[in-house]
């Protein structure tokens, strides 16, 4: 898996906390702009202390996601706000063999992994098979599995990203998109340190949301998150 931050809104935290002055005051956005490259710390974590995201929507984030599933991508999708674009397998038609992602959990038993890696081979000589008959690839890839590696390019605000992370960070996430979404908040982290320094599974700020189903980790999980923070 590789996850790299393409690109965001220009000095993300200045924007947000203009957006944030803007409600509360007459001025121009010009003089609201300037003011925001004061110290705009406080202000931006008493919005976040209090609850107040809307104005975090004025800041987005864009990644270059590759190397996940497709199993994956089925789960990334399911968060509506926001924008994606996925290689095709319509358009993009392998006639070397697929890039796939191993579970750990079969990495692990030598045996099952062996058969797993041939059915893999398996599913590729059909799928080079069908191509070579003159089907398309719009239709070959009906043989190929959710194991298929996939890249995308993902694009969500400051907002959706929190509520991404909440969720996605929590070690009862699947974990290939909870790896992936770790990963993203540690380069939110860096790219924007005071709008993510809070963000992550819910077990961060209080109670574990899961309730009977919580992996009973709390402190080993707020120790996680305090390291990823302070990773380069």
């Amino acid at each position: 898996m590789r996850v790299t931050l393409l690109t965001t809104t220009p000095d993300p935290e200045r924007t947000v906390a203009a957006a944030a002055r803007l409600c509360y005051s007459d001025a121009s956005i010009g003089q609201l702009i300037e003011r925001s490259t004061e110290d705009h710390a406080a202000l931006l974590r008493k919005i976040l202390d209090l609850g107040h995201f809307s104005v975090l929507e004025h800041a987005s984030f864009t990644f270059g996601v590759e190397g996940v599933s497709r199993a994956c991508s089925h789960q990334l999708v399911r968060h509506r706000i926001a924008s994606y674009s996925q290689q095709s397998q319509r358009y993009v038609a392998r006639m070397e063999p697929f890039e796939a992602v191993t579970p750990p959990s079969l990495a692990e038993k030598h045996e099952l992994l062996a058969r797993y890696e041939a059915l893999l081979h398996e599913i590729h000589l059909t799928y080079r098979e069908f191509l070579d008959a003159g089907i398309p690839a719009e239709d070959a890839r009906f043989v190929l599995p959710n194991a298929a590696a996939t890249k995308l390019v993902v694009t969500m605000n400051a907002r959706a990203l929190h509520h991404f992370f909440q969720l996605r960070c929590c070690r009862r996430a699947q974990w290939e998109i909870r790896a992936m979404a770790v990963e993203m908040l540690r380069l939110c982290c860096h790219a924007a340190p005071i709008l993510f320094e809070g963000a992550g599974p819910g077990c961060l700020r209080g109670r574990c949301p899961e309730g009977a189903m919580t992996c009973g980790a709390a402190e080993e999980v707020r120790r996680e998150f305090e390291e990823l923070r302070n990773t380069p």
